[in-house]
């Protein structure tokens, strides 16, 4: 490549074999949100090996003893919530 018509190099990805109808619920995806089919696959791709990094780290965490369970806690936040929504 030509380094005077790039700022740096970027690899290229292709996914061959994919579906047709996945295909078209994809660029179909894309236009309704006004994105390119390349947009739309880079941050899919970007979102999941995110997530699984997030999970891996999570996954070493201690875990953290809160005395009583958290299920209770939500809903007496919950309960408080709906509370001031009806008055």
């Amino acid at each position: 490549m030509l380094q005077a018509c790039y700022w740096h190099y970027m690899a290229n990805l292709q996914v061959k074999n994919v579906p047709d109808a996945l295909h078209r619920r994809i660029q179909s995806y894309a236009k309704r949100r006004g994105r390119t089919v390349r947009d739309v696959v880079l941050d899919a791709v970007t979102r999941e090996v995110e997530r699984e990094e997030f999970q891996t780290r999570l996954a070493k965490r201690q875990p953290v003893e809160l005395g009583r369970p958290a299920a209770r806690t939500l809903e007496e936040v919950r309960s408080g919530r709906d509370a001031e929504l009806d008055r």
